[in-house]
């Protein structure tokens, strides 16, 4: 039988994506098997690579701050996101968040896949944000 952990927020990595993580549930830091969670703290003007992710699913949270994200084959969908909402991203589903605003956004992102980045597929150059 597996025991529970806790996770104390460690140091931040950086994503393939091009964003600031902080680690919490994964693979690497609980034995997670199905599942990984992170924190995101996105400064101003902060724009991630566009990417999907393979086979997994991925569910966000916003605690505070506003964002952007395009989404769709061609990232032809922006879609704003503000503190209490909830996100879902299908698996294979290319999207790119960035932040327009003038503060920092934070959310706590989780997904199906229990190595963070190891689904993690980038789609080429960074479109400018809006």
């Amino acid at each position: 039988m597996a025991d529970c952990k806790v996770i104390r927020q460690r140091e931040a990595f950086e994503g393939k994506q091009g964003l600031t993580y902080f680690s919490g549930i994964s693979a690497e830091t609980a034995a997670s098997k199905a599942l990984c969670m992170h924190l995101l703290e996105m400064p101003p003007g902060a724009t991630s690579k566009p990417h999907f992710h393979e086979a997994h699913e991925t569910a966000i949270f916003m605690l505070e701050g506003t964002v952007e994200f395009r989404h769709g084959h061609d990232l032809e969908h922006v879609d704003r996101v503000e503190a209490g909402d909830f996100v879902y991203i299908p698996a294979g589903v290319p999207h790119q968040p960035y932040n327009p605003t003038d503060r920092v956004a934070k959310a706590v992102i989780a997904r199906t896949d229990p190595n963070e980045q190891e689904s993690v597929v980038l789609c080429g150059p960074p479109k400018p944000a809006a």
